[in-house]
């Protein structure tokens, strides 16, 4: 399904609801689209890999990219399309950017001044938009897929358990490359080591399971952590945050979008 601006403005604000497990299928724009859910959790998937989105959290995604999404949750999408001309020059790829409260509010502004066809109200908040865009905080959220036959296939297995802690040189032995061939293609191709593509990996899985109320105990186990403390550790080195204060963030954020 292609959604298109009006014609006399350069940014369209559209609000979604879906149930879990929903699935909006391969797709692309000819704007660039900003995708943020008040409510719930998200999986944008591209040719290139695939990001996880959070409810604080936001996916840009340029002018003709090939994307599908998967819905985690009760999701209530609050998403933004922009023309080409008018996207920020430093968004040039898929990423994941951190929402400000400030933002967040503009969104669901634009979104109540849809159906007025003009205005300088209109305008100037379109204008705030695309400022606070551009200046958003980028997140370890990406898990970017290799095209080298040896890479994909590890990590596709690891997609499918990512609690395995075989090493590179496990790896090695099964694909048929050293260990030291398959880290410079991870740098290479990835521009991340090994270990660093698993613990986004893990990251990237830990997310929805935490958001479902699964327990940090169970999640650092089920992914293949010694301890809950060490996943903690990760988690709050890549996000900021341990989990449980990261959790608590996003209910009273979601206590904050009924108010």
């Amino acid at each position: 399904m292609l959604i298109r601006l009006h014609q006399q403005g350069r940014l369209s604000a559209v609000a979604r609801d879906y149930q879990d497990g929903a699935h909006v299928e391969l797709h692309r724009h000819d704007e660039a689209q900003f995708l943020y859910a008040a409510r719930g959790l998200m999986r944008l998937v591209t040719a290139a890999g695939a990001w996880v989105i959070p409810p604080t959290q936001a996916v840009w995604i340029p002018p003709g990219v090939e994307h599908q999404i998967f819905m985690s949750g009760q999701v209530e999408m609050r998403t933004l399309f922009i023309a080409a001309e008018a996207a920020p020059a430093t968004l040039d790829g898929c990423c994941v950017l951190a929402v400000s409260p400030l933002l967040r509010e503009l969104i669901l502004r634009a979104i109540q001044l849809e159906e007025v066809e003009t205005g300088e109200h209109r305008v100037l908040v379109q204008r705030l938009i695309l400022h606070e865009i551009a200046a958003l905080e980028h997140m370890p959220l990406h898990l970017p897929l290799p095209d080298d036959r040896r890479l994909r296939s590890i990590c596709l297995a690891l997609l499918q358990a990512p609690e395995q802690g075989r090493t590179l040189d496990d790896w090695g032995l099964e694909v048929g490359a050293s260990s030291r061939t398959l880290a410079r293609l991870f740098a290479r191709e990835l521009g991340m080591s090994f270990n660093d593509w698993r613990q986004q990996l893990r990251l990237t899985e830990a997310l929805p399971r935490l958001l479902a109320g699964q327990s940090v105990q169970r999640v650092a186990t089920d992914l293949g952590y010694g301890s809950g403390r060490a996943f903690s550790a990760m988690f709050r080195r890549l996000l900021g945050e341990n989990p449980r204060e990261y959790v608590a963030s996003l209910g009273q954020l979601a206590t904050l979008e009924k108010e």
